[in-house]
């Protein structure tokens, strides 16, 4: 039998990393999360590098941030002649399995549109073996009802509740696997992103009344966003994840394969509830970008917690070097499988952030600041520009909720310009141009 480790990568949508115990949530949310966490590996500083969700799955899909992918907006498709994320999995001689919401095969400049359709077999990235999906799952679902296509492109609706449906698919592929061979599945769950059509968060049945007595997040201002009325929801959502999360262990260790097999659990950004602009992300703060990591299985089975800033951009070449293949040059971060057996050697100061569709932004966050800067422009069409002015800078010492932006105190001037100088080698390293960054009294 082919020893190489089975890799599940279990992705929610627009989760925020406070909503699991193992980082601070008091209510009993997550527990299943919680006990992987302990006797996994926890990231602390994890974030994501693209706060929407098309181009967020371009770079986990490609391995490069996503003006490199093309995909800087949602609905522009990537390039499928290119070599992508599956194809080397299945190279290397693993199955390939997708279920949930994939969001890449759209394309608005070519009015190719799979929003509600069964997408082609040359759209999905090179997932072959086992295939149940929607393009963008929250227009084909509710909370409880919905539909997603299979390998045949043939509808499948669901009864029940979304990510319960969503959760059965990939045990549905566990459980009537027949080959030998070690498989990689890509589970990409909705929850908990609200539901576009009705702008609110669908939790289970009961999540308003299981979830009231919440703490509020520091970040959050009363009177201001939505969250009063959808955290329990949105809790709910959060809480439902986590119970799939438990049927999947289970049918890992029935089927005797958990030991062998590494969990990743994560998000493509978090949500701030119409708190820092008119909707829930596509903004440099941390209640959208700074997500969960957790992951549990072989390497990565210590009950370590690692500091270390990580990126969503660093995950595709953890993916492979988890398999033991080989991470092209044309990727844009690092595996962070040393740093769960605590060789940091080396690595990262800060994240990268490239922000599209609210408006042309880049940022970085240190440990201990955060500086953002804008471009003018359309935000829908232009994926850079040459002259940026900084927007954003934070304090994250004194002020960690982020509530008082010191973009023009004089006072932090000469730290301005030396992050200055960091984002600009960034966005070297991610392709860009090299643009000119203003202050922000010059806009």
């Amino acid at each position: 039998m082919d020893k190489r480790p089975n890799i599940i990568f279990y992705f929610s949508d627009q989760q925020r990393w406070d909503t699991l115990g193992c980082y601070g949530q008091k209510l009993d949310v997550t527990p299943n999360l919680d006990k992987l966490a302990e006797m996994g590996t926890r990231f602390n500083g994890a974030f994501t590098c693209q706060p929407v969700c098309g181009p967020a799955r371009s770079c986990l899909q490609l391995g490069q941030y996503a003006t490199a992918t093309g995909c800087f907006t949602n609905a522009i498709a990537p390039d499928f002649t290119q070599k992508m994320l599956a194809d080397y999995f299945n190279e290397a001689g693993y199955e390939t399995a997708y279920v949930g919401k994939w969001h890449l095969a759209s394309d608005n400049g070519t009015n190719m549109h799979y929003e509600k359709a069964a997408i082609p077999k040359e759209r999905r990235g090179g997932y072959k073996d086992y295939w149940m999906a929607s393009d963008v799952l929250e227009f084909t679902s509710h909370g409880y009802n919905g539909y997603v296509f299979d390998k045949n492109n043939e509808k499948v609706e669901f009864i029940g509740y979304r990510a319960d449906c969503i959760n059965n698919y990939a045990l549905d592929y566990i459980r009537n696997k027949e080959s030998d061979n070690p498989f990689f599945l890509f589970v990409s769950q909705i929850e908990p992103h609200h539901q576009n059509d009705r702008n609110r968060y669908e939790g289970p049945d009961g999540s308003k009344e299981r979830f009231k007595n919440y703490e509020k997040p520091g970040d959050l201002p009363e009177g201001k966003g939505d969250w009063e009325a959808q955290y329990p929801d949105y809790l709910g959502c959060c809480h439902s994840l986590d119970y799939n999360i438990g049927r999947l262990v289970d049918t890992l260790k029935e089927k005797g394969i958990y030991d062998n097999t590494i969990i990743i659990y994560t998000s493509d950004h978090g949500s701030h509830f119409k708190t820092r602009n008119s909707e829930y992300k596509r903004s440099c703060h941390d209640g959208c970008i700074h997500i969960p990591l957790i992951i549990h299985g072989p390497g990565f089975e210590k009950g370590r917690v690692v500091e270390e800033l990580v990126s969503l951009i660093d995950l595709p070449p953890t993916l492979l070097d988890c398999a033991g293949i080989a991470i092209p040059e044309s990727y844009h971060g690092k595996s962070i499988r040393k740093l769960a057996q605590g060789d940091a050697k080396n690595w990262q100061e800060e994240v990268f952030l490239q922000i599209s569709e609210s408006h042309i932004g880049r940022a970085i966050r240190t440990q201990r600041y955060k500086y953002a800067v804008k471009a003018q422009g359309d935000p829908w069409k232009e994926s850079g520009a040459s002259t940026y002015y900084e927007a954003y800078f934070y304090d994250l010492q004194k002020d960690p909720y982020e509530l008082c932006n010191l973009v023009s105190d004089a006072a932090y001037k000469e730290i301005r310009k030396e992050l200055a100088a960091r984002l600009v080698e960034r966005m070297k390293q991610a392709g860009e141009e090299v643009p000119v960054i203003l202050p922000a009294e010059s806009v």
